[in-house]
């Protein structure tokens, strides 16, 4: 398979190594290291994304507006092959080839606020540089996927359905999130009035989808660009404010290991402003603080609804692990929640910025 794949693109198999890369839960990754260059094939998860193609048109629909505007930003995007293909399709998979950035790595976790705040400057330019974009070009690679309204209802529709032991186990779950539905109407509010323009979003701002400099820790350039679609600016902070505010990640069953960092979060809102603050409007502006608690509610809501569908969609390891999830995002929520003054006063006190 590698040969015939290396081949496409001009390359003899025999002058490079290949190996298992990163550790993406999503697609295959394997590093192919030669003597002057090296790359990364990837192999594209279609039980996830239905629809591969979308993701290449996408990718060079962008490209192309960024050639034009934008020369000098770094986009990592698929090299093409020797047929001028970006996309090549192998015994029904489909494969992609990308340059390896040279002297960069990636983190799995955010240790100091300096990494939460390279990689919040990295979407957050990632997303100015494409401010111009007609967001009309792009296709929906995941539709729906951060339609907060969409997952009410399909929590609702697994109260109705779920079996009595499920629903008695989730009782005290099920009750905090019925409780917490303002913040899913805030976002219908928001939507019908269009107080949030759409925008070209990256939707999946986890710490490992931005490249760092393996020797200062600057940010280089945002990657895994699967998932951009148009969207909310809101997706994008909030999921980084969901997976950069706590020590502990949403597997964590110690729920007292759970809770927000508020550096973390003048981390986030310096990097992302600095470099949005110009582009986003006052009304966008004004829920910055609301894309934590939209974001981190909506994954609870996805982690219980699962639950109670008796795990259908995520990978569970142990009988209630969607329920853990659940209650570990229902306590960063909680936390979060109670630091909201604390934000408020970020806010107040760096205006500067905004």
């Amino acid at each position: 398979m590698f040969q015939e794949i290396l081949a496409s693109y001009g390359l003899q198999f025999e002058d490079y190594k290949i190996e298992l890369h990163g550790s993406g839960l999503i697609n295959y990754t394997w590093k192919i290291s030669g003597i002057e260059n090296d790359y990364l094939l990837q192999k594209i998860n279609t039980n996830v994304f239905k629809e591969p193609t979308q993701i290449d048109e996408n990718l060079l629909e962008l490209r192309k507006f960024l050639d034009q505007y934008s020369p000098d930003y770094l986009f990592v995007s698929p090299l093409p092959n020797l047929k001028n293909e970006t996309m090549v399709v192998f015994n029904e998979g489909y494969y992609r080839i990308f340059p390896f950035i040279k002297n960069s790595k990636s983190a799995d976790y955010v240790k100091y606020a300096d990494e939460a705040y390279q990689a919040a400057k990295q979407f957050g330019q990632f997303a100015k540089e494409l401010d111009g974009f007609d967001t009309s070009k792009l296709q929906y690679t995941l539709v729906d996927f951060h339609n907060l309204s969409l997952r009410v209802e399909q929590f609702k529709s697994a109260l109705e359905n779920a079996n009595p032991d499920r629903l008695k186990q989730a009782a005290v779950e099920i009750e905090e999130l019925i409780n917490l539905d303002y913040i899913a109407k805030k976002y219908q509010e928001l939507i019908q009035n269009r107080k949030l323009k759409e925008r070209v979003v990256h939707h999946d701002t986890k710490i490992n989808n931005v490249l760092l400099h393996d020797q200062t820790g600057e940010g280089i350039c945002v990657i895994d660009l699967d998932t951009v679609m148009p969207g909310y600016y809101i997706s994008d902070v909030g999921d980084m404010m969901r997976t950069y505010l706590s020590e502990a990640n949403e597997e964590e069953k110690d729920l007292t290991k759970v809770a927000v960092r508020e550096e973390m979060f003048f981390a986030i809102y310096r990097g992302y402003m600095e470099e949005m603050g110009e582009a986003l409007s006052a009304s966008e502006k004004e829920q910055f603080i609301f894309s934590g608690k939209f974001m981190i509610y909506m994954q609870a809501l996805r982690f219980l609804t699962d639950f109670l569908n008796d795990d259908i969609y995520y990978h569970t390891s142990y009988t209630d692990h969607n329920l853990v999830r659940a209650k570990n995002q229902i306590q960063l929520l909680k936390s979060y929640l109670s630091s909201e003054h604390v934000f408020e006063k970020i806010f107040q006190e760096n205006s500067i910025i905004m």
